[in-house]
């Protein structure tokens, strides 16, 4: 886990953008309403919290900014010796010592402005001292404008320095420019350096990440470095001194013994005498890079020999540490252009980091209380006889079985290699299906069958569940059939057959009538609106009634005049009642005018329609009075509507824009 991460920095705002900021919050999050009739105590309380709260804003603004950015005295040596030679210690202390003296004196400018405004006489003299108040605040933050400036390019800048950790396992590249340090990275990691054949191509740090005994490494490339005094490097060179000397690493000291990269090796080894300190407590590799141009036996005796100090330099450095020189691999060699070497270079850097992480820990107070909770037992030897591990026969037969196996099955790559390759073969998804019939797993299935969603009706015990349907609706019909019966029976004893049979055709049209009502309800939902003349279920005429009661044996002529008369007598008694009985006698019930159809239909009542009860003259009077009140009540519902924003136009048609005519040109002011 990265514990510092510089990329969730708030941004910085200029001063420009910061009085923006502050002032518009004020004006909205505060009242902006306040008359001259207000008591002076209200005066004084609105200017008080406007200053107040501007304070607050620009208090709370300032403190993020100085505790976001990180104090280079309290972080990790690396990072602060880092920002140290990115930004200048002094000019970044300076600037946040700057953002924190603004915050102090705007917070004295709002406590000594406020003891004035308690003191406040007037409207006028109160919003000068707020005036006043916001204004000294505001020429403060346009002082430290630089200083801002200056801290959101640290703040950019540092969002895209690389996430490093100097706590974890770490290999760290050094070397001359051109040695082979960016393609080696992206050799074993994911990283993505640019690597292009000049010099100082790589200018800042970059890390990559990759795994050794299921451990996470990172990686970190560091510009080159060149063989000059300590004051004359610039700011590139001093990033890669800087994590030379802070980070506890594994070092890959790079030698390029073939010259290609314009160095030649007596520079490269002088190179490592200077910087030899930084190597101390660390574990240190030298490769030999580019050996694919020439190999390590085919260089100059004198170059030979400065390589043989450089690997007895790296071997003391092994003895420091408490290992043998012997047996560690300190010299190494390898070319990134083959890959030769690369994963025994990089194997070799890991273990040899982890093994001095573990001596470290077991030197550690830390330790004691580690092994005081386990016991490793060691058995003693009974005899002379040697035992090593022995695996049973067994599980060797089932472990060469089980290779065999995996051998002899097809993979998907081996039927599409076989059937064409990618592009021609597709394989078959169904194969797998394990359905009852083999044959099943080819058929199409439909997505949508009749407008629904087959899936959504697909049931795996849809075969018996449609049995036990079938048999429970057979039994209800038998139930039905035999109630029938009885019914039958118990209606029909006092009955001539022709009576009878009359009787049975009634109940079965009935039953099939009940039939269809409860699947039209079921379906009510769903079934289109279908206009009256359409609909079948609608038009119950009487002529209609007359056919089925005809089809039945019966005379339908007393039922229909029956009908007949009851609808004349209702819309008697409806006319009746809207207009009156007079009109109700002389008008004929089946009056075919459409005109007085409507006539007969109930109406709402007009607004100026007089009620008795009312205590009104006549309709005239009570139109005026409705007016009237709605005029009485239209001053107080604008009122109503009306907030505390100074942006409320007293007069919605002011007469200078509203009279006279209008002159040539612009005519937005109106």
């Amino acid at each position: 886990m990265v514990q510092y991460n510089f990329k969730k920095m708030t941004a910085v705002p200029t001063g420009k953008d910061f009085i923006d900021i502050i002032l518009s919050r004020t004006q909205r999050q505060t009242p902006t309403v306040v008359h001259k009739g207000y008591a002076i105590s209200r005066l004084r309380q609105f200017y008080m919290r406007k200053v107040k709260y501007t304070q607050q804003n620009f208090h709370e603004k300032l403190s993020t900014i100085i505790d976001e950015f990180p104090r280079l005295d309290d972080i990790h040596p690396f990072y602060g010796d880092l920002l140290h030679v990115l930004y200048n210690k002094d000019h970044y202390k300076l600037a946040l010592g700057q953002i924190n003296t603004a915050r102090n004196l705007i917070s004295k400018v709002a406590k000594d402005y406020v003891k004035l405004l308690k003191f406040g006489d007037s409207l006028y003299r109160c919003k000068s001292l707020k005036v006043a108040a916001l204004g000294r605040m505001c020429t403060i933050m346009k002082r430290i404008s630089p200083s801002l400036a200056y801290l959101e390019q640290v703040r950019q800048h540092m969002a895209r320095l690389p996430s490093i950790d100097p706590n974890t396992r770490t290999i760290l590249i050094c070397g001359y420019p051109n040695v082979g340090k960016s393609s080696f990275i992206n050799k074993i990691t994911r990283a993505d350096v640019d690597v292009q054949p000049y010099a100082f191509t790589t200018k800042s740090l970059f890390v990559g990440h990759t795994d050794y005994k299921y451990l996470r490494y990172q990686v970190i490339d560091t510009p080159g470095i060149l063989d000059r005094p300590f004051e004359d490097r610039n700011i590139i060179e001093m990033c890669s001194i800087t994590a030379l000397a802070h980070l506890r690493a594994a070092v890959l000291f790079f030698l390029d013994v073939s010259g290609s990269c314009g160095y030649s090796v007596a520079q490269q080894a002088a190179l490592f005498h200077s910087i030899k300190s930084l190597f101390m407590n660390k574990p240190l590799i030298i490769v030999c890079n580019k050996i694919d141009l020439q190999g390590l036996d085919a260089l100059p005796e004198e170059d030979m020999k400065l390589v043989t100090e450089m690997k007895a330099e790296a071997a003391k450095t092994v003895v420091a540490q408490g290992g043998e020189a012997s047996g560690e691999a300190v010299l190494l060699t390898m070319s990134t252009l083959t890959e030769d070497g690369v994963i025994a270079v990089k194997n070799a850097a890991c273990e040899r980091l982890l093994n001095q992480r573990v001596e470290i820990k077991m030197k550690s107070k830390k330790i004691n209380d580690c092994l005081n909770r386990f016991h490793v037992a060691m058995p003693k030897p009974r005899d002379n006889k040697e035992r090593p591990p022995c695996i049973p026969q067994a599980v060797l037969e089932a472990r060469a079985k089980e290779t065999q196996q995996k051998e002899k099955r097809k993979l998907e790559r081996d039927l599409e290699d076989e059937n064409g390759g990618a592009g021609v073969y597709s394989a078959s998804l169904r194969k797998h299906y394990i359905l009852a019939d083999e044959e099943w797993k080819e058929d199409i299935m439909p997505e949508i069958l009749d407008g629904h969603n087959v899936y959504d009706f697909v049931d795996a015990d849809i075969l018996q569940r449609l049995e036990e349907l079938e048999r429970e609706e057979g039994l209800r019909l038998e139930a039905e059939a035999e109630a029938e019966d009885d019914a039958l029976d118990m209606d029909a004893r006092d009955l001539s057959p022709e009576e009878r049979e009359a009787l049975a055709e009634i109940k079965k049209k009935k039953a099939m009538l009940i039939q269809e009502h409860r699947i039209k309800k079921s379906t009510a939902e769903s079934r289109p609106t279908v206009p009256r003349k359409f609909d079948r279920y609608r038009s119950f005429t009487t002529k209609r009634m007359g056919r089925e009661l005809s089809t039945l044996g019966m005379d339908p002529s007393a039922a229909i005049n029956r009908a007949r008369s009851k609808s004349r007598v209702g819309r008697k008694r409806e006319r009746s009642q809207a207009r009156g009985d007079d009109e109700a006698v002389n008008m004929d019930v089946d009056q075919p005018n459409k005109k007085l159809r409507l006539r007969s239909r109930s109406r709402s009542r007009p607004p100026g329609e007089v009620v008795p009860g009312e205590g009104l003259r006549d309709s005239a009077q009570k139109v005026k009075a409705i007016k009237l009140a709605k005029n009485s009540v239209k001053l107080r519902n604008k009122s109503a509507r009306r907030g505390e924003a100074d942006r409320v136009i007293p007069n919605m048609k002011p007469k200078h824009l509203f009279s006279g005519k209008r002159s040539i040109g612009k005519t937005s002011r109106r």
